[in-house]
């Protein structure tokens, strides 16, 4: 009898999405996003605080362009923020299941 081996397919959308969720600084940010709301630069910068600034930046304009968030001037204001496309606010759940599994697998001390 001869065993057929399958092969794994890896899925482009799961790949694409992977690509940019799992690149250092995305999912915090993110989370920042879902947990706070909208965000000057500095704000984000000081709850992302091991991230540079010039890597900052560049995390930003990434996900403003995969439409996560998006660079907006509030009415009234002068200032800039960041925050959530509805695809960014999307990942909701996503999220959600990404802290609910943290906490049960790592302690603190894992994380240090």
């Amino acid at each position: 009898m001869v065993k057929t081996l399958l092969t794994y397919k890896q899925c482009p959308r799961f790949e694409k999405t992977f690509g940019i969720l799992g690149r250092k600084w995305n999912g915090l940010i993110i989370d920042v996003l879902l947990t706070e709301g909208a965000q000057r630069f500095r704000d984000m910068a000081n709850k992302v605080d091991k991230c540079s600034d010039r890597v900052l930046v560049e995390r930003l304009k990434e996900l403003e362009e995969e439409d996560l968030l998006e660079r907006v001037t509030l009415e009234g204001e002068t200032y800039t923020v960041y925050r959530l496309t509805e695809r960014g606010r999307d990942l909701t759940k996503v999220m959600k299941s990404i802290h609910e599994w943290s906490e049960k697998w790592y302690t603190l001390k894992d994380c240090e």
